[in-house]
């Protein structure tokens, strides 16, 4: 035994380290609260803006890319998700600052000024500023050049921070700040020629010029940065289970399917098709709408991609035709009209509720296997294609190694459906297996704008 002598002198010594193993006792205890307060309410409560990039109600409930993301953690924990919408990014980073909720979701670039001041989790995307300007206007061509244009951006965001660092070598770079659109509706502005230019990040601009044709990129400013969570301070154990989730969710194929969902159709921007589709939307839809929503009641269908489909086939036109033998609004065969009760393609509200009968049956064909979230997807491949080109082109996935249950891979493999070495040993032969990837990305696009545009988000007044 230490005599009183020897006791007293590591009586300091055995406080600091009684203190550390305390502490490092209540870290592990706070870090298990976190998660287990929340499991424990039963509810995930995150802070959001009502964007079209990260979440806005649709006609079928709440969507967006980074609500059905947090949807998936949430689900992860098994716990309800409760959004709580804030209309600025400033409002929501003071927002979860005060701890008002257990993260912020809202596109929040990671940089290193925020990394001073805020708690972030792991990166989920990446993306880079750009300046846009209206089509039909002069174009800025450089930095130098956007000291003769107005530029407004929205207060207190990553463009602020990145237009201070370019005005050290730049001087006569001016802009101004608000708090009372957000980047979408300065978007909208520079698209009505209320405004010269703003700057967005690039898949905010993805999805916006599908709704405002006629927003242009002139160039982009800053490097590629990651979007990420903002963590309650007080939960900071959340950001690691966050980064463990999210890790597992990716290679799942989960992030990647949510990108293919939300950012892949953005891909086929065109500028006079979405300029038409629009118009039409006004003033041809108003005609068919009812019946598209019947057929989707009955086939148990969204309307707007019923809706959508039938834009793809025919421009909502119902006398259309082609060389190859197909007419009406959903553009049907002679055989298939005759297999679904069709007696006149030309009649639209037959033809629609052939078209979705059409469908409902590709749906039923597609195998037990492929995951739920794509079984549209290959159906309506299976629509443009037909179903046996679509089991070929399964069979030649496996063969090659990629997955034959996944839409992501199969529109890898399905190209090679025009490749003699391929289609020779296939039992349905050649086929033109770009054109059902092409196909379905632009159904998804016009689904997504209708979407928008009947749920008020992002659409043109």
């Amino acid at each position: 035994m230490l005599n009183r002598k020897a006791y007293l002198i590591f009586k300091p010594i055995r406080i600091i380290v009684m203190t550390l193993l305390l502490t490092v006792w209540n870290l592990s205890c706070s870090s298990d609260n976190a998660i287990s307060e929340i499991q424990k309410e039963g509810r995930l409560l995150v802070l959001m803006r009502n964007t079209p990039t990260i979440y806005y109600e649709g006609p079928e409930g709440p969507k967006g890319f980074e609500y059905d993301l947090v949807k998936a953690f949430a689900k992860h924990l098994n716990v309800n998700l409760k959004v709580k919408i804030y209309d600025s990014l400033a409002d929501l980073l003071d927002a979860i600052q005060q701890g008002e909720g257990d993260f912020a979701s809202g596109a929040i670039t990671k940089t290193e000024d925020r990394e001073d001041v805020y708690s972030f989790g792991p990166d989920y995307y990446t993306v880079q500023q750009l300046v846009v300007y209206r089509r039909g206007t002069k174009a800025p061509k450089n930095i130098e050049d956007l000291t003769e244009f107005e530029i407004q951006i929205i207060a207190e965001s990553s463009y602020e921070e990145r237009l201070s660092a370019l005005k050290e070598d730049y001087p006569d770079l001016n802009w101004t700040v608000t708090d009372e659109y957000s980047t979408e509706q300065l978007l909208q502005q520079v698209w009505r020629g209320e405004l010269d230019c703003t700057v967005a990040d690039q898949n905010i601009v993805a999805v916006n010029r599908r709704y405002f044709p006629g927003l242009e990129v002139a160039f982009p400013i800053s490097e590629e940065h990651s979007l990420a969570w903002v963590i309650n301070p007080q939960k900071a154990s959340l950001g690691d289970e966050l980064e463990e989730w999210l890790d597992s969710f990716e290679e799942k194929g989960g992030l990647a399917a949510l990108r293919d969902k939300y950012y892949s159709y953005t891909e086929l921007y065109d500028y006079v098709d979405l300029r038409e589709f629009h118009k039409r939307i006004n003033w041809r839809l108003p005609q068919y709408r009812s019946w598209f929503q019947e057929a989707a009641g009955k086939f148990n269908f969204s309307w707007t991609l019923l809706a959508a489909l039938a834009y793809q086939e025919s421009h909502w036109s119902p006398r259309a035709k082609s060389p190859t033998g197909v007419r009406g609004i959903m553009m049907l065969t002679r055989q298939t009209a005759q297999s679904v009760g069709v007696q006149n393609r030309l009649d639209p509200y037959q033809s629609i509720m052939g078209g979705a009968e059409y469908l409902a049956r590709m749906v039923e064909r597609v195998p037990d296997s492929v995951y739920q979230r794509d079984r549209i997807k290959f159906a309506l491949a299976a629509y443009n294609v037909g179903m046996g080109h679509m089991e070929d082109a399964r069979i030649l996935a496996e063969k090659l190694g990629y997955d034959p249950n996944s839409w992501n891979e199969l529109k890898e493999v399905l190209p090679l459906l025009t490749q003699k070495k391929y289609y020779s040993r296939l039992k349905h032969g050649y086929a033109r297996g770009t054109e059902p990837v092409r196909y379905v990305g632009r159904i998804r696009n016009y689904q997504n704008i209708l979407e928008a545009k009947f749920a008020g988000a992002g659409q043109p007044d």
